[in-house]
């Protein structure tokens, strides 16, 4: 696809507004005073950057959802998240201090499914974030898990608020007493027409894995097997995967996409079982469904499309609360288009008298 500058820039700003640049920071609060005043780029800037600090952040970025966060790493991560936030608000100049420390050469970020180092990820950036002012509000949700979390938040571009879902690996470079955790890759809202004009800032590198994902994406054939765990493969298992908890819930998961992939009468037939009777699932733009109406919206998606689920990036579970990232495959009826993409979900479940887990609520990106 070829695109002038006009319009490479009109695609990069409608995608990466929505992104946030993995929360943590390189984008962290972009103010502009005025959008032709040069940027600043060598002037100092305090920042924040205390792993003692938590309780205090905790206090100004609310988690609605809250779960439990162990000690260790999942604490260090939770700080990053808040601090992260905090030094957005800062202004410009903070987001080139913090992408500094909490990001190293080394790491990646895809963002709507494109695949980018950290200074091809910065050029698109210096492009497009220049056009907006970007406030962080509240955590929905903060889930974190071993060196993983999902988090889905509330933001506001020039004062419009939004929504967004990440998932982010994490690791500790320092040790227990001295903890230094960094981001080792992101991934960023999913695949949508921006992916276009991010590639373009591929290097070779990145352009080669980025080939080597969509292909394999668009060749790759579920295992022929009744073993739910052999045919939905997880990128990145958890270490609790033997929790019965986690077990319970991952096999409500998994059914669920067997079931999708069977076609729309099993898929509703997981539904009426796997959802609360008051249950309700959310789009990212506000859209909330009751039961009926999702029943009803899901099979006109039937009817215009076949999508086949693949596998999961991840699949993360703590207490009640589960995110999953997931790759898929689709094929328009009616245009004769195949795609691929992702799919980030939030599930929230309750336990129903007789040991089993109902979905209450769903949020979908």
């Amino acid at each position: 696809m070829e695109l002038n500058q006009k319009n490479l820039i009109i695609i990069i700003t409608l995608g990466i507004l929505i992104v946030i640049a993995l929360v943590l920071g390189l984008v962290l609060g972009l103010k502009l005073k005025d959008k032709e005043e040069p940027k600043i780029q060598d002037e100092h800037v305090d920042i924040v950057n205390n792993y003692t600090n938590t309780h205090i952040l905790i206090q100004k970025y609310d988690v609605i959802n809250n779960t439990t966060v162990k000690d260790g790493i999942e604490d260090t991560i939770r700080n990053r998240l808040l601090t992260g936030f905090e030094n957005w608000n800062l202004g410009f100049k903070a987001w080139k201090e913090w992408g500094n420390i909490l990001y190293t050469p080394d790491s990646i970020y895809n963002v709507h499914g494109a695949r980018l180092s950290l200074a091809q990820y910065q050029a698109a950036m210096d492009i497009s974030l220049q056009q907006a002012n970007i406030t962080m509000g509240d955590f929905h949700n903060m889930l974190i898990v071993d060196d993983f979390c999902a988090i889905h938040y509330d933001f506001t571009t020039d004062g419009k608020p939004s929504k967004v879902m990440e998932f982010v690996q994490f690791k500790n470079y320092g040790n227990e007493t001295n903890p230094d955790t960094r981001v080792v890759e992101g991934w960023g809202s999913t695949r949508d027409s921006s992916y276009y004009g991010l590639i373009t800032f591929q290097g070779e590198d990145e352009r080669r894995k980025q080939e080597e994902l969509n292909s394999f994406l668009e060749n790759y054939q579920l295992p022929y097997t009744n073993d739910l765990d052999e045919k939905y493969f997880i990128r990145f298992p958890s270490n609790n995967a033997n929790d019965e908890d986690y077990k319970m819930i991952k096999k409500v998961i998994l059914e669920g996409f067997e079931s999708w992939n069977n076609g729309i009468s099993s898929y509703l037939d997981w539904v009426n079982k796997s959802f609360d009777i008051n249950a309700t699932s959310s789009s990212l733009n506000e859209t909330v469904r009751n039961m009926e109406v999702y029943r009803k919206e899901i099979t006109e998606l039937f009817e215009n499309e076949t999508i086949t689920k693949l596998y999961f990036d991840n699949i993360l579970i703590r207490e009640n609360w589960t995110a999953i990232h997931y790759r898929y495959r689709s094929y328009n009826k009616k245009d004769i288009s195949r795609r691929i993409g992702d799919r980030m979900e939030f599930f929230k479940f309750k336990i129903v008298e007789n040991g089993t887990y109902k979905i209450v609520d769903n949020w979908i990106q």
